[in-house]
């Protein structure tokens, strides 16, 4: 195989750029079940890739100068395919490997991504140079020959780009996609440096074949932990008990969603989900029918413990991911034929494309998952396009987590919400605000006041007078809205995982 052919180089040179990519793309959803998907996740992956590049081109170019030939460029190609099989060997060690809690958290997810990807990517950026070296025969072409090989390895890293994200990720999952990447960059290894011809190079081929084959015999210690894994989380399942009662996790990438009895649609498992129900009791007290939208679905929960309770309701779900929705059916007892009808869209996108008016009576934000939140559902633009979807006596909730003390995005959020709601309260499930750590509250809003005395007095079917839910009084809202940094959260500035990073570090992970 003559490298010095220009279509055996970009071809050469689309593989690599290609399966690095690839990598890259996986690399945030093979650490999303341990560390979730935020800001640092992902800078802290783009930075070690890149850096894994930026070192293997200048070590490639270095063993370019000395001994560049198909036999290097094979080898490379080899041992990129074998430390890409050690991304699977290394998540396991390092997702369970005890980092000093002294190294900041951002110094700790940097070390977990190196440990696991900069390998790979380090060896497959020695390629491209190596490559270049062999095609350069006429020095008198040499800008149109780098040039040419430069361009069609950003082609490679535009399709692996595309091709992961939009169709590998879900049809294959991530251990499925190394398997595959390894086994392309080890077959193309032994195809360019031709290590069939002679016996010590047929060894070498024969030792590196029988090693891939018994690491794919425990291949099953290094799958994925999900039942499902889906282009936008990895969903698992696992059981709990919750007052004693037995029910359903369901798990999205590292955090907990929903508690679901399947026994009994009426269980509600997570104190937001009672604070909700307390106030949609008191809500719709006399409204024989009214209509109701959750952003967000998970387990479905709520919505199904609406069908249960309330059987003239209308309830919409919004879920963006249809493999979620799936997964509460085939785990979580979500009946195929029910009246929750389910549109699978990001939020912000149906708001867009349909923008409802004066439908719903209740609107539920359960899209913000302790640490998961996506910034694009927490902006004035989009209070807008929900203040529009709702009726003029409309109430709005959101389940947020966050130190009432020290965290600043529970403040900007409410913030946002008295740009565009004319009045805005603050529940939780008992007097959070008096403690010191994280909570989870419950931001509400309504174009119209709400009588809290009468809600705090009201008693219904499920609801007591000694009510699970506080409620901040004005003037103490008021004080905590005047305090700290003093912004709303828009579309052109909305730091959402910097405002969390705060609890962010204090959780964990």
């Amino acid at each position: 195989m003559r490298v010095s052919n220009p279509w055996v180089a970009c071809t050469i040179v689309f593989i690599a750029s290609f399966c690095t990519l690839v990598i890259e793309l996986i690399a945030g959803r093979i650490m999303a079940p341990y560390i979730g998907v935020s800001l640092y996740t992902w800078t802290s992956i783009i930075g070690v890739v890149l850096a894994g590049i930026s070192l293997g081109n200048f070590t490639g170019g270095w063993l370019a100068d000395r001994s560049a030939s198909n036999v290097l460029l094979g080898a490379l190609f080899i041992v990129s395919g074998i430390l890409s099989l050690g991304i699977l060997a290394a998540t396991n060690l390092f997702v369970n490997l005890d980092v000093s809690r002294e190294i900041p958290l951002m110094g700790r997810i940097v070390i977990y991504t190196a440990g696991i990807f900069f390998l790979p990517t380090f060896v497959l950026g020695t390629i491209s140079p190596v490559v270049i070296k062999l095609s350069l025969v006429d020095l008198a072409r040499t800008g149109s020959t780098v040039g040419l090989i430069y361009a069609v390895s950003t082609v490679g890293s535009i399709v692996g780009t595309f091709v992961t994200g939009f169709f590998l990720i879900e049809a294959m999952g991530t251990r499925s996609i190394v398997w595959t990447v390894a086994a392309i960059l080890i077959v193309v290894g032994i195809v360019i440096g031709q290590f069939w011809r002679g016996i010590p190079r047929a060894t070498v081929i024969a030792l590196v074949v029988a090693g891939v084959g018994v690491f794919y015999s425990y291949r099953a210690t290094f799958a994925a932990p999900c039942v499902v894994e889906s282009s936008y989380y990895c969903i698992r399942i696992s059981s709990a008990k919750i007052d004693g009662v037995d029910v359903k996790s369901m798990v999205l990438d590292h955090l907990v969603h929903s508690y679901v009895s399947l026994d009994d649609p009426k269980f509600i498992g997570y104190g937001y989900e009672r604070v909700y129900n307390e106030i949609t009791e008191w809500h719709v007290r006399d409204k024989p029918r009214f209509s109701t939208l959750s952003i967000g679905g998970g387990g479905y929960t709520f919505p199904r413990y609406i069908g249960a309770v309330y059987p003239f309701a209308d309830i919409d779900v919004l879920e963006v991911d249809p493999a979620v929705t799936r997964a509460a059916h085939d785990f979580l007892a979500l009946p195929l034929e029910s009246r929750v009808r389910t549109i699978n869209q990001d939020a912000r996108l149906w708001f867009i494309e349909n923008r409802p008016r004066d439908r719903y009576d209740l609107v539920y934000g359960d899209a913000f998952n302790d640490l998961s939140v996506p910034y694009h559902l927490t902006t004035r633009e989009f209070d807008r396009m929900v203040r529009e979807s709702m009726r003029d006596d409309g109430i709005l909730m959101t389940n947020i987590i966050d130190n009432y003390h020290s965290g600043e995005f529970l403040r900007a959020y409410l913030r946002t919400l008295g740009d565009v709601f004319e009045h805005v309260y603050l529940f939780a499930l008992g007097r959070a605000w008096e403690g010191r750590g994280p909570s989870t509250y419950v931001a509400l809003a309504s174009p119209k006041k709400l009588d809290i005395d009468a809600f705090m007095q009201f008693e219904g079917l499920m609801t007591t007078r000694a009510k699970f839910t506080a409620v901040l009084d004005d003037e103490s809202l008021r004080d905590y809205l005047n305090s700290g940094r003093q912004f709303a959260l828009t579309d052109d500035y909305a730091p959402v995982d910097n405002l969390l990073a705060r609890l962010f570090v204090e959780r964990g992970f």
